[in-house]
């Protein structure tokens, strides 16, 4: 490329260094120069331009950025048309923003005329954020120059992993005399961080604060299917024995890393319940600002590895400085709503209201399945999936299934004709659904294998708009919870006896669909103390 300052008769052909106003209109920069051109520059007595004659190995810039940024892309980023010189590439979805740092460096100095620029390393992106640029600094290059940007772009440098949808749990721990607002910030922020991350907090537990009551939610949560589990502790952690901590390690976890060198966020807990991560929230984890939670999470959340050695290494920079969030609100008495997504809106009626006649005088729902009552159980697969309300009907020994489910963010409906069959508590739950409901999950109470990853086949299984009946499937049978939309729950109202809506189900077989299931959870309930015992067994 021979770059100068050139007579405007011999001007044509020449890439235009600098913009130029004349007769009202604007050569811009980059522009090849044509003898219309030409003709205006003289007429406006113009005699001289800055410009670049392009050689036969000269790669023009607009070319060379597409070129390099091309090399560059990974999964999750596209890259855009170049223009001036310059191609940026951008987000295809929201994930977290992965770039190889050293092919950065080392391409960065191949060459003074091409560089590249990218976001730091782990930042949140969403759906067409500009991740980076590439941008040709002269006009053109020679075509070496490119060729080798392109060798050093090792493909796939910068990459947007995606978000993957977890099904989180909360554990609030509370002390007697603790302010109710402690709960409530708790719950809400730690809702929107995870729904804005696009999974779902269902589940929420509130306990006591000791070890042995901490324990056995974590085992709760796990046992509902839950594959994120957060502590929102009444005291802030000081120590591996302090009762978080401790509970967690009585309940077969592990703890990876006590405290981050992140600030807010210093006294976060990272551990593990088998492949499940449980993170203890630091205390400013209950405002909305930016702080070290929101990184470890977004890392969870993208797959990628956190661990002791990689929060280890987020000193450097992890000195946090934000704004306070304008929703942060300590004066809020209940937590934020979960947020649906119009037409899934989905509830789950929990039935829980039998008198488990073949039990003897032991009800069935009261029973433990690893240490967990099976009406708790069931109650906690529902909140655990992406259902947005769960209402349990009782009946037979209330106050005790009342009190069983203490802790846990449900409407409890009772039913006062259980005693005539299956079909009233069905009935009863129908009534109390909210009106903008779209379909319902019926789940049955005394059901100890089913989780919330079932229940949320079921939801992504079922089309709003077509009116079909979900239920799992295996070796041939159906099997139970099922969903049912809207459309049946006139029909299912007017069920008799204790078969629930068997009948209805035989009915309208045309309008099943079948999700397959891998193993027995959806056969396996318990009506016998032998029917029990061998769960527990197993």
């Amino acid at each position: 490329m021979i770059f100068g300052e050139f007579p405007v008769a011999e001007a044509e052909g020449l890439l235009l260094a600098h913009s130029l106003r004349i007769a009202g209109t604007t050569l811009k920069k980059g522009s090849r120069i044509t003898a219309q051109h030409v003709a205006a520059l003289q007429a406006a007595g113009v005699a001289l331009v800055h410009g670049a004659r392009m050689e036969s190995a000269d790669v023009g810039e607009d070319a060379a950025a597409a070129a390099v940024a091309a090399a560059l892309a990974g999964h999750g980023v596209q890259v855009r048309k170049a223009h001036a010189g310059r191609c940026n590439l951008h987000a295809v979805e929201r994930g977290l923003f992965s770039v190889d740092s050293a092919v950065i460096d080392r391409l960065n100095t191949v060459h003074e005329a091409i560089a590249v620029g990218t976001l730091p390393p782990a930042t949140a992106v969403r759906a067409g954020a500009v991740v980076a640029t590439v941008k040709v600094i002269p006009l053109a290059v020679d075509a070496d120059v490119v060729q080798r940007c392109v060798a050093t772009a090792t493909p796939g440098a910068l990459r947007v992993q995606p978000y993957a949808p977890r099904r989180a749990a909360l554990i609030v721990t509370e002390r007697a005399g603790d302010p109710d607002k402690n709960y409530v910030m708790a719950v809400t922020s730690s809702r929107r961080r995870i729904e804005d991350l696009g999974s779902h907090l269902g589940l929420v537990q509130r306990c006591a604060h000791s070890r042995e009551a901490v324990a056995r939610a974590i085992r709760e949560v796990l046992a509902a299917g839950c594959n994120l589990v957060m502590l929102a502790g009444a005291t802030v952690v000081k120590d591996r024995g302090d009762v978080i901590p401790a509970a967690l390690v009585d309940a077969g976890g592990e703890i990876e890393r006590f405290g981050m060198p992140v600030e807010p966020g210093n006294m976060l807990v990272l551990g593990r319940a088998g492949a499940v991560p449980v993170l203890v929230l630091p205390g400013c984890a209950r405002s909305r600002r930016l702080n070290g939670l929101d990184w470890v999470l977004q890392r969870l959340l993208a797959g990628l590895p956190v661990g002791a050695a990689e929060i280890g290494a987020m000193g450097v920079g992890g000195l946090i400085r934000s704004a306070p969030e304008a929703d942060d609100d300590e004066a809020a008495t209940e937590p934020e709503a979960q947020r649906t997504t119009p037409g899934r809106r989905i509830a789950a009626l929990v039935l829980a209201a039998g008198a488990s006649a073949r039990m003897g005088t032991t009800n069935k729902l009261l029973c433990e399945v690893d240490g967990i009552p099976m009406v708790r159980r069931a109650t906690g697969a529902a909140l655990a999936s992406r259902c947005g309300s769960v209402r349990v009907v009782t009946g037979h020994d209330a106050e005790q299934v009342r009190a069983c489910l203490r802790g846990l963010d449900v409407t409890l409906v009772h039913n006062p004709r259980h005693a005539e069959g299956m079909a009233t508590s069905l009935r009863a739950g129908l009534m109390m659904l909210p009106g903008d409901i779209d379909a319902a999950i019926v789940v049955l109470g005394d059901m100890p294998r089913v989780d919330g990853a079932l229940v949320d086949r079921l939801i992504d299984a079922w089309d709003p708009r077509d009116p079909h009946i979900v239920a799992p499937l295996r070796d041939g049978r159906r099997g139970n919870p099922i969903l049912w939309p809207r459309a049946y729950f006139a029909e299912m109202a007017q069920v008799e006896g204790d078969k629930g809506a068997r009948d209805l189900l035989q009915r309208h077989a045309a309008k099943v669909r079948t999700i397959p299931w891998d193993d027995d959870a959806i056969f396996v309930d318990v009506d016998t103390p032998e029917a029990l015992s061998a769960v527990e067994r197993r």
